[in-house]
């Protein structure tokens, strides 16, 4: 089916939807994009081979601003969401390029704020974190953990300040400026990179150009995970790209568990035995760990019944992280019928993605800083 014709007046913003079997979201992401007022703008899906509905929702909305490419044969060595993005950022015809995931839904009037904050920041790139949403046991155990480390690692005050070198963005809602992005060689000059939002600012950082990156709870929300499947292929993909030393972590948080549960075992085993100030010199100190990693967890902005359940998600985030450690180090690296094997370092980012035609889905193992507020995001595509 033929793309939907280029518009006759260039937009002021090109927004830049990558899907790759998104028949699940796709819908409720565009209607949120097209209902965006007070700037002119473009939509431009780009199908990444679905198997699915995607791109048949995507062109339900032919008649409404949204144009539907397609991503092309993906090269050697480059990843399936870069490469769609790059084919997308070809035919956009904006002074702003907004690219967005297609599980994101965006707030009433959110272009158009966004547009104004990154201009009257003097941005030339500008990321927000959305709001995420968890609704199952598994997402709301171990996202608030995930997001609580990411908020601790890169902080938006330094990724903000042009006297930092810190630099980060997430690629679920990141703006950019059109003369920016061909500055730096856009998604091209990055293509291998499974953190492209990361590696994206850091080219825009280092080209002296200002960054801005926040909490963008008040403009977009995003439920990156609908099962368990997809949550562990997921992070197992992501985790050890994120933290530089993944063992150590996934000791530290097991050990956190373990100490707060035994603490407050140790407090009703002693008092049902009449020991009672063993039992609350125990249960203060469950209730002190406990504390602090309340407050750790609450900066991650999830609700309250995830944050509580969040102490459920420490040692499930070790096991995630000790997954993604082995798979990558024997490249057994899956994400939606591709297969990463280990790149030039596990701390570079950079690995070599491989379609393999005919598997829709990957096989299964034997059990198989924007840290203020939020943190990074997956590759969608």
């Amino acid at each position: 089916m033929p793309a939907t014709p280029i518009p006759s007046d260039p937009p002021a913003v090109s927004v830049i939807v990558p899907a790759r079997n998104e028949e699940a979201s796709l819908k409720n992401c565009l209607d949120s994009l097209v209902a965006q007022t007070h700037v002119a703008f473009e939509i431009i899906v780009i199908n990444d081979h679905s198997t699915d509905r995607t791109h048949e929702i995507a062109s339900s909305f032919s008649n409404k601003r949204v144009r539907v490419v397609e991503a092309g044969t993906l090269p050697p060595g480059w990843t399936g969401k870069n490469n769609a993005v790059i084919a997308g950022a070809k035919v956009a015809q904006g002074e702003w390029l907004l690219f967005t995931d297609a599980d994101t839904v965006h707030l009433p009037g959110s272009l158009a704020r966004s547009i104004e904050e990154a201009t009257r920041q003097h941005a030339a790139l500008l990321s927000y974190s959305p709001q995420q949403v968890a609704k199952s046991f598994w997402e709301k155990a171990v996202m608030p953990v995930i997001f609580a480390e990411l908020a601790a690692s890169f902080r938006p005050s330094k990724v903000s300040d042009p006297n930092s070198p810190a630099a980060a963005a997430n690629g679920q809602y990141l703006l950019i400026t059109r003369a920016a992005y061909d500055a730096v060689g856009g998604h091209a000059a990055i293509a291998a990179k499974l953190l492209e939002d990361v590696a994206l600012a850091r080219a825009v950082k280092k080209s002296g150009r200002k960054i801005c990156f926040r909490f963008g709870g008040d403009a977009v929300r995003t439920r990156m995970y609908r099962s368990f499947a997809q949550l562990r292929e997921g992070w197992t993909k992501n985790l050890v790209l994120l933290f530089p030393s993944p063992m150590r972590l996934a000791t530290l948080r097991a050990l956190e568990f373990i100490l707060i549960v035994s603490s407050f075992a140790a407090s009703m085993t002693t008092a049902r035995h009449g020991h009672f100030q063993p039992a609350v010199a125990a249960g203060l100190l469950g209730a002190i760990l406990y504390a602090m990693f309340l407050t750790r967890i609450r900066r991650a902005h999830f609700s309250w019944d995830a944050a509580l359940l969040a102490l459920f998600g420490l040692p499930l985030f070790s096991y995630l992280l000790i997954r993604s450690k082995l798979s990558h180090k024997h490249g057994n690296v899956w994400w939606k019928g591709r297969r990463y094997p280990p790149g030039p370092a596990v701390r570079d980012p950079a690995v070599t993605a491989v379609a393999v035609p005919g598997i829709a889905d990957p096989p299964k193992l034997a059990d198989s800083t924007m840290q203020e507020q939020h943190g990074l995001s997956h590759a969608q595509s």
